[in-house]
């Protein structure tokens, strides 16, 4: 599982999971490029740059954004190695019929089109080196239906199928696409929202980001296509 030799590019680096990822991925003693939407955020998650992490501002919406943030990484580490597309966020509350357009936009746009626009940018690279990796991040709702939950549920699907489609497109390129599906992640955010419940039942950000590590080494070379549950205790 030697990863000092790889670069690593994580989208939504600035958020919890995000920060957690390039955590681990350091540990192991890879080149990072963090990619956020602010750079300011990135400074203030991680301090400065350093020989092997670079930072890169870029709205995921923004496809030329991407296609540089990825230019200006190969430029520097000289090729990418694992994307790891991070972004994403959640909505609830609207019944199927009462949802607006600007939150069905929304959930698509940060849950399934930056994905896109992320392999966009990265895939081509990867086909030229001969190989790569790609962990997207779905959720374990997104199982089936759910009351309330129609517009989030069905973002994070397109993400299932859009792995698996990779996956059996570039599985042959020796390029691995796989997916996370966790339940409640123990953020400090999801601390405040429910005061009441038990987050040792849920979803450690380290141990999630350690099992992104993991589809992203030689070990899991076998795995194509997968939508991994990740349940913590609940």
């Amino acid at each position: 599982m030697d990863l000092s030799q790889a670069t690593v590019m994580i989208t939504g680096a600035a958020g919890n999971l995000g920060r957690g990822v390039a955590q681990a991925f350091a540990a192991q003693g890879a080149n990072l490029v963090l990619v956020d939407r602010q750079r300011a955020h990135l400074e203030s998650t991680y301090g400065g740059e350093s020989d092997k992490r670079m930072f890169a501002e870029a709205n995921l919406l923004e496809q030329a954004r991407v296609d540089a943030a990825v230019a200006a990484a190969m430029a520097r580490f000289k090729r990418i190695d694992a994307l790891c597309n991070i972004a994403g966020g959640f909505r609830m509350g609207e019944a199927v019929h009462e949802t607006s357009d600007k939150n069905w936009d929304f959930l698509f746009d940060i849950n399934t089109r930056t994905v896109m626009h992320a392999a966009r940018a990265v895939v081509p690279g990867m086909l030229k080196a001969g190989g790569g990796k790609i962990v997207n991040i779905g959720a374990f709702a997104a199982q089936k239906g759910a009351a309330q939950m129609g517009p989030y549920i069905a973002s994070k699907a397109s993400v299932i199928r859009l792995t698996e489609s990779m996956a059996a497109e570039l599985r042959e390129k020796n390029i691995n696409v796989n997916c996370l599906l966790p339940t409640t992640l123990d953020t400090p955010e999801n601390r405040a929202a429910m005061p009441d419940a038990d987050p040792k039942r849920w979803v450690a950000l380290a141990d999630l980001a350690a099992t992104i590590v993991f589809l992203c080494s030689d070990g899991a070379r076998a795995i194509h296509g997968a939508a991994i549950p990740i349940t913590g205790l609940s």
